[in-house]
């Protein structure tokens, strides 16, 4: 079985993440393609998207979102994310069971003697009238019935896992600073959530794994989980396995594939990239040395942004008095600098924030 190094899975990830080469795409079909984008910070997708496509501009995703073309909701990994309005319908039942399951990890003493099904049914029932919500609303309209749970968790447990909602506009638009508002998917799409199928080959969880490795791969099943959250997919995994091709990586693990998915020779050389706070670049593997150190790791769970150097994690970034600082992890040579230099002045006119220096903090070493 062919063994695929580090750097191969590095430019495989990139030309598929559209990081290799920025992409004509328009907006919606590249967050379908991304499988959607890790948004609890709801203006890093904007940031994801400049460095993916070619002249992208911010209205094309608030013209998305108002449109309902995309939508901001709870799906992999009980994170928000930006997905497309179809994705969204069709993924979110497969996703229900590990949301509630998430969220009854977190807050396991809170919840303990909540009966799901009977708070679902008077949470649904508020909801009913079409009235957008914020959680803490939501909430307070069944305090009385379920005084005890903390509200965070009670909230948390309606809106992340037991109603399946989407946040709003102006929530998530450019420049906009706007609070969490909610409405049921299916009020605020006009359309019905796809129901849970029967069939035990996963159809929804063979299309999951498909345009997984066709954003990600190639790839582990360990992967797979951990970037939609989900562990029960080996019956999916099973019924595709004889479309795909396989590999190994340099630790051993097999590795999944679409046959005809782009695999760029490892020297192809790599631009310089911006990427926000929860890329799924980086948090979208369960090995994530293709793109990022070991010894880095915490950076991007704890949400910092970073500056891909030669196609890894080699920078930080952050936007601060009118200044976009660059703190490298590692000595970056004159020419990277300067490629660094160079795509920082760009983002900063995209950014629109009157940055007016960008800076490049000095490396120990």
């Amino acid at each position: 079985m062919t063994v695929l190094d580090t750097r191969t899975l590095n430019r495989a990830t990139l030309a598929r993440q559209y990081l290799l080469d920025r992409a004509d795409t328009p907006t919606r079909d590249a967050v379908a393609h991304l499988c959607g984008m890790q948004a609890q910070r709801p203006q890093e997708p904007f940031i994801g998207l400049w460095s993916r496509l070619r002249a992208f501009k911010p209205d094309e995703l608030d013209d998305a979102l108002t449109g309902r073309e995309v939508v901001r909701t709870h799906l992999m990994r009980r994170t928000v994310h930006l997905v497309t309005a179809d994705d969204a319908l069709a993924w979110r039942a497969r996703h229900d069971m590990m949301l509630r399951q998430r969220v009854l990890a977190t807050y396991r003493s809170e919840l303990a003697d909540i009966d799901l099904d009977e708070l679902a049914t008077a949470g649904w029932a508020v909801v009913a009238d079409r009235r957008p919500r914020s959680m803490a609303e939501l909430v307070q309209t069944l305090h009385d019935r379920w005084p005890t749970p903390p509200r965070r968790a009670l909230g948390e447990l309606l809106v992340a896992a037991l109603i399946p909602l989407a946040q709003l506009p102006p929530r998530g638009l450019w420049h906009n600073t706007a609070g969490v508002r909610n409405l049921p998917l299916a009020t605020w799409l006009g359309r019905d959530i796809d129901p849970p199928s029967p069939d035990a080959t996963d159809p929804t969880g063979q299309q999951l794994v498909r345009r997984y490795l066709a954003a990600y791969g190639p790839a582990a099943t360990a992967d797979i989980r951990s970037w939609c959250g989900l562990a029960g997919l080996p019956a999916a995994v099973e019924t595709v396995r004889e479309e795909l091709v396989t590999f190994r990586d340099e630790r051993g693990r097999q590795l999944l594939d679409l046959p005809d998915a782009p695999r760029p020779h490892p020297d192809t050389p790599a631009p310089v990239r911006f990427l926000p706070a929860f890329d799924n670049a980086i948090l979208g593997y369960h090995d994530r040395s293709r793109i990022i150190d070991d010894a880095h790791l915490g950076l991007s769970v704890a949400g910092l942004r970073a500056v891909l150097v030669d196609g890894r994690v080699s920078a930080t970034w952050t936007v601060h008095d009118n200044r976009l600082a660059i703190t490298p992890l590692r000595p970056l040579s004159t020419t990277d600098q300067e490629a660094v230099h160079a795509e920082g002045q760009a983002l900063t006119t995209f950014l629109d924030e009157d940055i007016d220096h960008v800076h490049i903090e000095a490396t120990n070493g």
